[in-house]
């Protein structure tokens, strides 16, 4: 930065380069991604964040910020919400649907509450008001850093042999995932992870990773259902310089880009059938040739792959190749649904409550014990994900030292107050309470949601309205304290 800043973006600079804006005692977070249009602003971050340990990305537009989110594990984003081509505000929620645990910290010079609010309700973790000064910024990358979630403290409490990340539980059924991830990291071949939205996919395949022999290379993932299928090949392949309009430079897709590393292929069954035939291809050879390019190039990349649906089943479907399946389910792993080992829940919702207690500056210890009956009856069709937002929900809406079931967002907590009461009271009849026409809508959307492994856009297009719309709605039933 130039000798006309302001001084408080003078010392901020200098406050990143002498490492003080990290916070003390751990290392800096793998991978932040800045998203700044500003040339010089952008160059400064980089530089500076670079010297204290962070791998920095910078994108300028949207476009380059959601490929490079697609093929890095960012940790962080510094989003700003002005951009060429897109508002930053209409990333966020297609972030989190990508990988849930990336803390987003928004930058901008509109100092519009609602702006900030949106922001906030959209998912990020801060919002940052232009000019930024030291302390602002070295406080929001502290959050962001202790609420990212797949680097949080360790909660691998089933085995010390697990490495640090978020699952969680004691269960006989998590036992047996955790047996076949430390005996998956030690191998080499192709793994097929299969289970229901918010099971924990993408957290089993990094835990796979960092406990193997490339867990110092690269981990990219690419979530195979959340681009277009003319998009797929070169964002897996990569292309070359004109390849096709817009193709303004070279491009190293997710598998050169994971080189010597993983490869994670989340939602694999969405690959295009063209896609699938090069993928093929690859995994007979270990070679791929970008779009545009003339010659192949060797890659060594180990391939992760997920799926909601076990791997023969998507076969009968015709969801994916069955030639296809045989190379990428070399072996593979089941990660169970919520309700098949609801004696987790209490550990899963303490550790949750400690966590979301704390960023929201909240003074939550414990949950009672009802609160905990109710939540181990709950179907979680979410899986954990949909505890955590519901969990997430109740903290900010309400404070205290436990948390109550009156506490829960509806519909847990309306529901979880009236089952209260006919436990105490003898029923006239067993016909079942009617749903209001809301409900039903809400109920059809979150289902469509978890089918679609997450994908807002994909679950839209089944239901025949525009991914607006559910964000929309969601934000709604947020604001109302109904997420």
């Amino acid at each position: 930065m130039n000798n006309s800043q302001p001084n408080s973006e003078r010392s901020l600079e200098a406050d990143i380069r002498t490492g003080r804006a990290t916070p003390a005692g751990s290392p800096p977070s793998e991978r932040i991604l800045v998203v700044e249009n500003g040339a010089s602003i952008s160059a400064s971050y980089k530089t500076h964040l670079g010297n204290v340990g962070f791998k920095v990305h910078t994108a300028a537009t949207a476009s380059d910020a959601m490929s490079l989110f697609r093929t890095h594990s960012i940790e962080i984003v510094l989003l700003e919400l002005m951009l060429p081509d897109r508002d930053g505000d209409d990333l966020i929620p297609e972030m989190l649907a990508l990988r849930a645990g990336t803390a987003i910290v928004v930058l901008t010079a509109d100092r519009s509450v609602d702006r900030a609010v949106n922001a906030m309700r959209a998912g990020a973790k801060d919002v940052l008001i232009k000019p930024v000064n030291e302390p602002r910024l070295s406080s929001a990358i502290e959050n962001a850093r202790s609420s990212y979630a797949p680097q949080a403290k360790p909660h691998y409490i089933a085995s010390d042999a697990l490495p640090s990340g978020s699952f969680i539980g004691q269960s006989s059924r998590m036992q047996k995932v955790y047996a076949q991830i430390r005996s998956a990291a030690l191998s080499v071949a192709p793994l097929f992870i299969w289970g229901e939205s918010g099971t924990g996919k993408e957290l089993c395949a990094q835990a796979i990773h960092a406990m193997g022999a490339r867990a110092s290379a690269p981990f990219v993932t690419l979530d195979c259902g959340a681009l277009p299928a003319d998009r797929l090949d070169s964002e897996l392949f990569g292309h070359k310089r004109g390849a096709f309009p817009g193709a303004l430079s070279d491009k190293p897709g997710a598998l050169m880009s994971a080189n010597g590393g993983s490869l994670l292929l989340d939602n694999v069954c969405e690959l295009a059938p063209a896609v699938q035939t090069k993928l093929l291809r690859f995994l007979q050879s270990s070679q791929i040739r970008p779009v545009g390019a003339e010659e192949t190039m060797h890659v060594d990349v180990r391939v992760l792959s997920a799926a909601a649906l076990p791997p023969m089943e998507a076969v009968k479907l015709g969801r994916i190749r069955e030639d296809l399946v045989y190379r990428l389910h070399v072996l593979s792993i089941e990660m169970p649904p919520l309700r098949e080992h609801p004696e987790d829940i209490p550990m899963i919702a303490r550790a949750v409550l400690t966590r979301f207690s704390s960023e929201e500056q909240r003074s939550f210890k414990d949950i009672s014990a009802a609160a905990l009956d109710w939540l181990k009856a709950h179907h979680w069709p979410g899986n954990v994900r949909q505890l955590m937002n519901v969990l997430r929900a109740a903290v900010v809406m309400h404070d205290g030292a436990e948390l109550h079931v009156d506490m829960l967002p509806n519909g847990t907590g309306q529901y979880a107050k009236h089952t209260e009461t006919v436990a105490r009271t003898p029923r006239d009849n067993d016909r079942p309470a009617m749903r209001t026409l809301a409900e039903i809508e809400r109920n059809a959307i979150e289902s469509a949601i978890a089918r679609h492994d997450g994908s807002i856009p994909r679950a839209a297009q089944e239901l025949g309205v525009a991914p607006s719309t559910i964000y929309r709605k969601r934000d709604n039933w947020l604001s109302k304290n109904t997420l």
